[in-house]
């Protein structure tokens, strides 16, 4: 009976010593990447529904355009820091019934979609899409689309700042894009060794695929990132788009640092003095053969279309006139 107890009590240690493990873990880690928000944002990564073309209080930028698209419609998709911007679109040319949602996605019939960068890039491959709006691909994204003999065009229609977020309480403001890289590369495991506080650095990533990671990749430029680091105790990095943390997150306690000493405003993206500027993509299949493809394309890089890209927070491919 003796023997017995003991292996329970030994059991019952092991149980709670996995407990607190795991504890830790949420409290040090899991709870510093899944923000207090809805269900459908930790789903999405964008609150969807806030953002529909025709809803009554949707927070797109709502301005009608002279051209009105009937017929044959695109099917518009592409990522969740960009749904803000291609809904706008869809608001501006097309009609409302175009548009299906029913509650929560939208439907097959649907004309606009929401599957975010890695499903946006398959389906316009497929043709189940025919123009996603989304950042550089990622190379199994190119291949994907290479083993289907399916050619796909990239054409830009903004601009927007690539940025590195800190806790609002870290000392750190500004690094180097060296400094960053080394981050991530292993070089730097503490920020003491950056000129803040004697504290582990904690360098989190995003899943493959998706359109901020391609774009770390490319930032890191072949140097191999680290597997993300012990953060208990630590400060986490994080990287993302600009208007995506600020425009769509909205979050109080973080900041996003200068790189080499520029800031990424809206006026140093446009100026080119910020170092990391990314090109927003519409993606879409040479061979697609909607008729109101090219209408809608031309139409987005005219003045009234970028006057939505800038309007709703990025950086149009010119300056407005």
């Amino acid at each position: 009976m003796g023997k017995l107890w003991k292996q329970c009590l030994a059991i019952g240690g092991v149980t709670a010593l996995f407990t607190i493990f795991d504890l830790g873990i949420y409290t040090c880690f899991t709870q510093r990447c899944i923000e207090n928000e809805s269900a459908e944002f930790q789903a999405k990564s964008v609150e969807v529904s806030a953002y529909l073309p025709f809803a009554e209080e949707t927070a797109i930028v709502k301005q009608k355009s002279s051209l009105q698209l009937s017929g044959e419609l695109p099917v518009l998709d592409g990522a969740a820091a960009l749904f803000p911007l291609y809904s706008a679109f869809a608001y501006a040319v097309y009609p409302e019934h175009s548009c299906i949602y029913d509650g929560n996605d939208f439907t097959s019939e649907s004309a606009v979609q929401f599957r975010n960068t890695g499903a946006a890039y398959r389906a316009v491959v497929d043709g189940t899409a025919d123009l996603i709006f989304c950042a550089e691909p990622a190379e199994y994204q190119l291949t994907y689309a290479k083993d289907r003999n399916v050619e796909l065009a990239f054409l830009p229609i903004g601009k927007e700042a690539f940025v590195f977020v800190v806790n609002a309480e870290n000392p750190i403001e500004q690094l180097t894009c060296e400094q960053v890289r080394g981050i991530y590369s292993g070089q730097y495991t503490n920020w003491s060794q950056l000129g803040g506080e004697d504290c582990p650095i904690g360098a989190l990533r995003r899943i493959q695929g998706s359109g901020s990671q391609s774009v770390m990749e490319s930032f890191m430029g072949g140097i191999p990132i680290q597997k993300d680091y012990d953060t208990f105790l630590g400060r986490a990095i994080g990287f993302s788009f600009r208007y995506y943390v600020e425009g769509i997150v909205e979050k109080g306690g973080v900041k996003l640092l200068s790189l080499d000493g520029i800031a990424p405003t809206r006026e140093n993206i446009r100026n080119g003095s910020y170092p990391v500027v990314s090109e927003i993509y519409a993606v879409y299949r040479k061979d697609d053969s909607n008729p109101n493809l090219k209408t809608l394309l031309e139409w987005i890089c005219s003045e009234e279309g970028q006057s939505i890209v800038d309007a709703t927070g990025y950086v149009s491919i010119e300056a407005p006139a």
